[in-house]
């Protein structure tokens, strides 16, 4: 959950009642199918989505795919920064111009709580927190569900049926918020990358892969400014010269890892399965949850065509206590926060992955929320409240329309055999990957690697493809009537 989803159900909610309930479910349901082939993709090639495009496409691709995925991250960005800010006017009353400029700060929360060559302790208290603030919240829409002016079950349940609204002129920009909101591109590198660490550790407790000795490096206290910059590590360790740099280390345990079947079928089912889990119940309640109150209080009122964050927290504040405002006012900011570190580490794969770039990810943050910054404060300056609003919708939107650009890859890798592919070897899976890399032949190696095949079956891949053309021709059609000004 971030401000991206709370915004484009509130607005969903107050425009069309509860007619695009229907789009929370087939979002969650596209997710979950996305989702499911990313780590299917990570968990079989031991590769995220960025990694596996620069491996298998051409290079004119590669950079074109690498683009796509920046200005997805950057739209992703200017959704955190609108919402935080609007979290800081709630609860501070700071400006909404200032509390834009003020999320630069929150670079500060990446350099302390992300550490990729330490611990993730601090990151999981942080994340155990955002969660409780996202659970006080569900409570708080639980009672506001019971409180609120009496609705029929009946209309409520017909929203999740198909209807026309999705293809009607402002249904459609809505639906595709939704959907943007709901299944980010940015989360499809993320997921295809994390799943390599669950499997990684299976196979070194099972002692079928051995991970490789750090490379010999220079001592941090003797490179210049400009490579510790580029060396990708902790400032905090800048100025030790016990500690190694290890940018090579990374990228050399990636190329020597392939996952084992049994790290494989161990892993991936239970990475399916939390995934599901999560976009069913959560996500799928909380969304529906804020479209429902949404449509049932603003719906038919003079407030519905400018209905926003704020209002939201207003019908809080109104039928339960100040206390629940307050509440959901903590929530945008954490998430917020959350989100924004997510964001972080799915531009350090992208970067990583597509262009063997690697930076330290409080640069990276900080290059990222800079150019997210200059669009939402020049919004904040000449609109106002209503302009943030449509802007933090718009990035949504703007999400959608780059999802079957970033999808593409992800349903053709996984459908095409010569990549979903498993060497078998009865030895440590070092060695199988060696033989394929090399084509060298050794004593111990085998004179024919056999492969175990994972591809996706012809439904699956039927069906996926359909999903995309159906997200396409959606998104295809929003264009035609944005520059026809019907939308």
């Amino acid at each position: 959950m971030d401000p991206g989803n709370y915004s484009t159900d509130v607005s969903a909610g107050a425009q069309f009642r509860f007619k695009l309930l229907f789009v929370i479910f087939l979002s969650n349901v596209f997710a979950i199918l996305l989702q499911s082939l990313a780590c299917k993709l990570g968990s079989v090639t031991g590769m995220d989505l960025a990694r596996c495009s620069r491996e298998y496409f051409p290079f004119w691709l590669n950079i074109l795919l690498y683009i796509v995925a920046e200005f997805a991250i950057i739209a992703t960005d200017i959704a955190e920064v609108i919402g935080t800010a609007i979290a800081l006017n709630m609860l501070l009353h700071i400006p909404l111009v200032a509390g834009v400029a003020l999320t630069s700060i929150d670079v500060l929360i990446v350099l302390m709580a992300y550490r990729p060559e330490g611990s993730l302790k601090g990151m999981r208290y942080f994340e155990w927190f955002v969660a409780m603030l996202v659970l006080g919240v569900i409570a708080c829409f639980v009672v506001e569900l019971i409180k609120m002016p009496r609705i029929s079950f009946t209309e409520v349940m017909q929203g999740f049926l198909p209807n026309g609204t999705i293809i009607s002129h402002g249904g459609l920009y809505a639906a595709l918020g939704i959907l943007g909101a709901t299944v980010m591109p940015h989360s499809l590198f993320l997921g295809s990358g994390l799943v390599q660490v669950r499997m990684r550790d299976y196979d070194e407790k099972a002692g079928n892969f051995i991970r490789p000795r750090k490379s010999i490096e220079q001592p941090r206290y003797t490179q210049t400014w400009k490579q510790k910059l580029k060396s990708g590590l902790h400032p905090s360790t800048w100025f030790s010269s016990k500690s190694l740099t290890s940018t090579n280390a990374s990228e050399e345990l990636h190329q020597q890892y392939r996952p084992s079947i049994a790290a494989i079928k161990s892993t991936l089912k239970y990475s399916v399965l939390e995934v599901t889990i999560s976009l069913f119940t959560l996500a799928f309640f909380v969304n529906s949850a804020i479209l429902i109150v949404a449509g049932a209080t603003l719906s038919n009122s003079s407030k519905a065509a400018e209905a926003d964050l704020f209002t939201i927290k207003d019908l809080l504040s109104e039928y339960l206590t100040s206390v629940a405002g307050t509440l959901f006012a903590l929530a945008l900011l954490f998430s917020g926060q959350s989100a924004g570190i997510v964001a972080t580490m799915a531009g350090q794969m992208v970067s990583e992955g597509f262009l063997k770039w690697k930076v330290a990810p409080w640069l990276r943050r900080l290059i990222t929320r800079g150019i997210a910054i200059i669009p939402s404060i020049i919004v904040a300056a000449a609109v106002g409240r209503p302009g943030l609003g449509r802007a933090l919708n718009a990035s949504q939107v703007s999400l959608s329309i780059l999802l079957p650009i970033v999808t593409a890859p992800l349903i053709y890798i996984t459908g095409r055999k010569k990549y979903m592919r498993v060497p078998i070897s009865s030895r440590n899976n070092q060695t199988a990957i060696a033989v394929i890399e090399t084509g060298a032949e050794t004593e111990e190696a085998p004179e024919e690697i056999l492969y175990h095949f994972m591809e996706n079956g012809w439904l699956l891949t039927g069906v996926s493809w359909l999903v995309w053309l159906i997200i396409l021709g959606f998104n295809m059609y929003l264009i035609v009537l944005l520059a026809q000004g019907k939308a």
